[in-house]
């Protein structure tokens, strides 16, 4: 029968926990990001106003006298 030894752990950890850290800004600055852009943006649900907007456009009339060719 095989004998199977567990080499234990060293006692230095690889991990610093750097990662964790990374995670915690960028969570908080997607979180501020929330509330100073999409929170206004949801709040603010309004249609616009229309208040004395032309929308009437006034289309050229056309020309009567044919643009000449040029001949090379």
């Amino acid at each position: 029968m095989t004998t199977i030894i567990n080499t234990p752990p060293t006692g230095d950890s690889a991990d610093s926990g750097m990662g964790l850290v990374l995670g915690i800004v960028l969570a908080l600055i997607l979180v501020v990001l929330f509330f100073v852009h999409a929170l206004p943006a949801l709040r603010d649900n309004t249609p616009p106003k229309t208040d004395n907007i032309d929308i009437n456009v006034q289309v050229p009339a056309d020309e009567t006298t044919p643009i000449p060719e040029v001949k090379p």
